[in-house]
């Protein structure tokens, strides 16, 4: 039994649905191991992110069916909600925006499991969870405006798995970053991914950073999923044109830098 998965999935925002506009992502289906790593690729508004969000329960679909570990979301959020979001955690594109400015680095981690948990961190635990993620105690007493964009990612991540979450999302987790750190991030996350055991799915436009990430591809397009699969087969033999042009120019690219 898959970890996550959807069926037959439609969701649009308000405004869409206001104004009759089509689906944001339409008639999607996809399923998700436990333990895997699955990459969602296409272009920017193919519905990449939007489908990261109804899937771990930030957004509700209007009709389908999303299921995590064995229940629908809506069931998980009816009785159930704090701890569907301590075992879905996702960490977002911008970090600067994610975190607080108005808060202390120590104060944004202990947010999470004081709200899931209903406890307070120990300044042990603190400690442990930048340590699992290369920074230093010395960050604590810090505020955004302080740090670099990648120590603040490093940040995000330590605070999303503070929760011990069976899956963490990791949407455009790089793209506001220097390139010089991208790797080091990029490095990150698979290291903490074996050694926890995770699931992870990660949302990029990036073609090349998902195959160096990932063991299984989904590709979007106009809000909907037009090929799936391991990411071996779908690399050396797309079954669209659509995906065909994505790795062309994740080669074009490689090849350039």
């Amino acid at each position: 039994m898959s970890l996550v998965e959807a069926r037959g999935v439609h969701f649009r925002y308000p405004s869409a649905r206001r104004s009759g506009e089509s689906w944001t992502i339409e008639d999607v289906d996809v399923a998700i191991d436990r333990g895997s790593s699955v990459g969602i690729v296409g272009e920017s508004g193919s519905g990449k992110s939007t489908l990261v969000r109804v899937l771990c329960g930030l957004l509700h679909h209007e009709t389908g069916r999303v299921e995590f570990d064995g229940r629908e979301i809506a069931e998980w959020l009816r009785s159930d909600s704090r701890e569907l979001r301590r075992r879905n955690q996702i960490v977002f594109q911008s970090p600067r925006r994610s975190l607080d400015p108005r808060m202390t680095i120590a104060r944004s981690l202990k947010e999470p499991v004081r709200a899931i948990e209903r406890r307070s961190p120990t300044p042990d635990e603190l400690v442990a969870w930048l340590a699992r993620v290369g920074l230093a105690a010395d960050v604590l007493p810090r505020f955004p405006h302080q740090l670099s964009g990648g120590q603040l990612q490093r940040v995000s991540i330590a605070r999303a798995l503070s929760l011990g979450p069976d899956v963490l999302y990791a949407d455009e987790p790089t793209s506001a970053l220097d390139v010089s750190v991208r790797a080091q991030v990029l490095n990150l996350l698979m290291q903490l991914r074996a050694e926890l055991g995770l699931t992870l799915v990660m949302v990029s436009h990036d073609l090349a950073v998902i195959s160096r990430m990932c063991e299984h591809l989904v590709v979007m397009k106009d809000g909907r999923i037009v090929e799936a699969g391991s990411m071996a087969e779908v690399l050396s033999s797309p079954a669209t044109p659509y995906t065909a042009a994505l790795i062309d120019a994740a080669r074009s690219v490689s090849l350039r830098t």
